[in-house]
């Protein structure tokens, strides 16, 4: 049996897979809120993920009835990004600046005049961007200087679980690609940048690829959590490589389109191709010796999860007498509005926006509202806007040559089947699900079945463990209707950029 734990957003989820790649059971923890005090601001409680960790390791270990000695091997995945500062004590210094958190923009401005944004490409295969970890790291130096002098560790979300299980400094490939500290072609820490910057290269983790042992579960943790001491614990990946291996993105033509709270579409690369714009990234993949490419929209399933927690309170109630989903709910209310929403756009940039637009103070916005529409046009047209900004990525990767002969749908939006055929006939390409829809979790277990060569390799346990369940192929008249809202769509926020820069001044005026 193989566990698989994904330190998510919301939740922290543990998965047991067996070696045929069934899952026997899942269990998940769910975290508190993420703090948000001031706009473009988000951070977690490190403690908070070990405390959901433990709970979601005892529940599924419950939940299959077996004892933590049946546990072979554990694999690790989880939110990207986030910056975990610990002390000589190895006690957290300060919360987690998480993956959406946008504060950090004088940083990464200062980073690309210090080192030069051409050189950042060519030292890490993609540009400094606000949510990763570095300009976090750096944001802590300028405003916290007395938590800065006390940084002897710097962890990743997962890593920082990792360090709780088994005692071990470490990370791997994939998450680190993501920190702007990472030398992504030849896969180690970037010396480039460590200098440049004059950072202490000893914060930082050993650096393993995914399926590698990392470390092994402590003793003293072992009482706590049901694992038996000694059960190796594996690199893991971050959560969208570790979602790639768990949905088969192991080979060229096979992309992922993965809607949670944010959006991901990711594709396997065998050699390293990067966007010299740098509007997608390019990062190693759980796949040992190989990369993936990825687009990224920061306010997917936050988007809809917004409008039901200011909007949805209707459905919130009658979900709690019905035991019905408040999200099926208000996704019904939609599917009787046609294609395009008779004209109403939606743009989902309310944490600012990654691809295209690598753009921290990107603002949502309603386009093409009259008195006709309706609160179900509102919300179809946050379904579309979600997935025309997925289709962004897709359009780059057309430019970037690289091949989409099939999509495969995860996250919690791909549980929509009416959200599902709205992509599909988005991006002109047929939609697949597969019979486990675990993501994160279940691909983090796989890597751990591979460490613990069960199969021979990662692309063997994709072959093995990994089945389609039902496709969505797309019509031609919906994409037609969609490819002419597309443009407009494009076009929108390259008008009102500007607006959106000076609303943001204001923001930071009336917070000082």
């Amino acid at each position: 049996m193989w566990l698989g734990l994904d330190i998510g957003t919301g939740g922290t989820r543990a998965l047991l897979v067996d070696e045929r790649g069934k899952i026997r059971a899942g269990h998940t923890a769910p975290h508190e809120d993420m703090r948000m005090e001031r706009p473009l601001w988000a951070e977690q409680r490190p403690q908070d993920w070990w405390d959901a960790a433990v709970k979601a390791i005892r529940g599924v270990l419950a939940g299959a009835k077996i004892s933590g000695r049946e546990v072979r091997g554990v694999g690790l995945s989880g939110q990207m990004h986030g910056l975990v500062i610990l002390d000589k004590d190895d006690q957290v210094i300060r919360p987690s600046l998480i993956w959406c958190d946008q504060r950090s923009q004088a940083q990464v401005e200062y980073i690309n005049r210090t080192v030069g944004g051409a050189k950042v490409l060519n030292y890490t295969a993609n540009p400094v961007l606000t949510g990763f970890t570095l300009p976090k790291l750096l944001w802590v130096r300028d405003n916290e200087p007395e938590n800065y002098a006390r940084v002897r560790k710097m962890l990743l979300p997962k890593d920082y679980v990792r360090f709780k299980l088994t005692g071990e400094y470490a990370t791997e490939v994939s998450d680190a690609s993501g920190t702007a500290l990472f030398d992504v072609v030849h896969r180690e820490w970037s010396s480039q940048m460590i200098e440049a910057l004059a950072l202490d290269a000893s914060i930082l983790p050993k650096c393993h690829e995914s399926a590698e042992e990392t470390g092994a579960i402590s003793s003293s943790i072992a009482g706590l959590t049901g694992l038996a001491p000694g059960t190796p614990v594996v690199g893991g990946g971050g959560d969208q490589a570790a979602s790639a291996v768990g949905n088969g993105i192991v080979e060229l033509g096979v992309i992922s389109c993965t809607l949670g709270t944010s959006g991901v579409v990711f594709a396997h690369m065998d050699q390293v191709t990067y966007d010299p714009l740098g509007r997608v990234h390019t990062f190693c993949h759980a796949v040992p010796g190989k990369w993936h490419v990825m687009g990224v929209t920061q306010s997917a399933g936050l988007s809809l999860r917004w409008f039901r927690e200011q909007f949805g309170a209707m459905e919130a109630w009658y979900a709690g007498r019905t035991a019905e989903d408040p999200y099926d709910l208000i996704i019904r209310e939609a599917e009787k509005i046609p294609p395009g929403s008779d004209g109403l756009i939606f743009l989902p940039y309310l944490m600012g926006e990654r691809t295209p637009h690598l753009d921290a103070h990107a603002r949502g916005m309603w386009f093409g509202l009259t008195a006709a529409h309706t609160r179900g046009h509102m919300i179809r047209s946050i379904l579309e806007g979600v997935a025309f900004s997925l289709r962004d990525s897709l359009e780059i990767f057309k430019e970037l040559q690289i091949p989409v002969a099939q999509i495969r749908a995860s996250g919690g939006g791909s549980r929509s089947a009416a959200w599902r055929r709205i992509q599909a006939d988005i991006y002109g390409k047929q939609l697949v699900t597969l019979q486990e829809s675990e993501g994160s979790a279940f691909g983090a277990a796989l890597l751990a079945g591979v460490g613990g060569k069960i199969y021979s390799s990662v692309e063997e346990s994709a072959r093995q463990a990994i089945h389609l369940r039902d496709q969505v192929a797309p019509q031609p008249a919906n994409s037609r209707i969609y490819d002419r809202v597309y443009q407009v769509y494009q076009g929108l926020y390259p008008a009102v950029r500007e607006f959106a820069h000076r609303l943001a001044e204001l923001d930071t005026e009336t917070v000082e």
